[in-house]
């Protein structure tokens, strides 16, 4: 049959007998229903409070858990940390800082101990973000005492080396700290203030209460209020590539990239870690996440297009309990059920 005639024929046709073209709006309802299934099976999480779960910028499942509300504000924890890391990327974005191999000397010179180690001077804003620095970790079984210190900044400068600058992964609190502390520097403000100022166009996204440092200093990577939905509109920025729902771009796609690139790897968990992600294939996919104590979780699937963010109580421990690889498998049943 001729073109013409077909369509011809189509006009000529009553509206009901045409046939619907209705594939992508039966796949997007299917999806929706396996999220909400998985989710109302993650009630059975007793820790967890509130799961938010968008596909290409379209929310596809969400769910509050145990009187908790997606508009609640939570703490969450290190999940900071990849804040912090957009922040410095805006920072060289801005010409604040140089580059990744900029030393830290030059800008915390007159924090550095009395006859410092010489390795002091070889430690570079990229050994911070990526957790490299061969200092002694400010975390774990250290990290009561270092916060009990009268200087945080000092404190983290004096401490041993336990490793050369851009050797094995320490994870540690100091090391973002000490870019909060050098972002307050270059730019002429607290951090919490260039938060604001630099993802403020940011749709959604807020930073409540952040604890500061016997200085002032707001606390690197930690200690950070936000409530899950401004969580995920971070997530989305990444997800979109550094640019906002408008098309406004606020962090260049190479930092994103220099961000999701493996620089070392945890001991603890064996994942790979970029400039203040982690990184993990769940499910078949490349996911980048963030992750704080306690179950904040904020997982990136760019092939996929999804962002999921998930938080839970901040008092009860992810790692050495299991609870944080039953969030992994969670977004490994997401990414299964997005994927079909």
């Amino acid at each position: 049959m001729k073109r013409r005639t077909f369509v011809s024929l189509l006009v000529g046709m009553p509206l009901a007998s045409l046939p619907l073209a209705t594939p992508a709006f039966s796949q997007t309802t299917a999806v929706r229903s396996r999220i909400d299934n998985l989710l109302q099976r993650a009630a059975d999480f007793e820790t967890l409070e509130a799961v938010i779960v968008t596909r290409d910028g379209e929310g596809v499942g969400e769910r509050a858990y145990r009187g908790n509300s997606l508009d609640g504000s939570t703490n969450i924890k290190s999940a900071s940390k990849s804040i912090v890391s957009c922040l410095v990327g805006i920072a060289i974005d801005k010409g604040l800082l140089t580059g990744v191999g900029q030393p830290i000397e030059t800008v915390l010179r007159s924090e550095f101990p009395e006859n410092p180690d010489p390795r002091l001077s070889e430690i570079t804003i990229g050994n911070l973000l990526s957790m490299q620095s061969g200092l002694e970790r400010m975390s774990g079984p250290n990290y009561g005492r270092w916060v009990a210190s009268r200087n945080w900044v000092r404190t983290a400068l004096a401490a041993d080396f336990v490793d050369d600058p851009g050797g094995g992964m320490l994870y540690s609190t100091a090391s973002t700290h000490l870019l909060s502390v050098i972002l307050t520097k270059v730019g002429k403000q607290p951090t919490l203030q260039l938060a604001r100022d630099w993802l403020g166009p940011l749709d959604g996204f807020r930073i409540g209460s952040w604890d500061r440092d016997p200085q002032g200093y707001y606390l690197g990577g930690n200690q950070m209020a936000m409530t899950p939905r401004s969580l995920h509109a971070f997530g989305e920025l990444y997800r979109r590539r550094g640019v906002t729902g408008d098309g406004t771009r606020l962090v260049s796609e190479a930092w994103i990239d220099e961000s999701w690139t493996q620089r070392t790897k945890s001991v603890f968990n064996g994942d790979g870690y970029g400039y203040g992600w982690f990184l993990k294939e769940m499910a078949g996919e490349q996911v980048s996440y963030a992750w704080g104590y306690g179950g904040q979780m904020l997982y990136i699937v760019p092939r996929l297009a999804l962002t999921v963010t998930m938080t839970s109580n901040e008092l009860a421990p992810s790692a050495r309990t299991g609870y944080r690889d039953r969030l992994h498998g969670l977004l490994g049943d997401i990414i299964l059920a997005t994927a079909i």
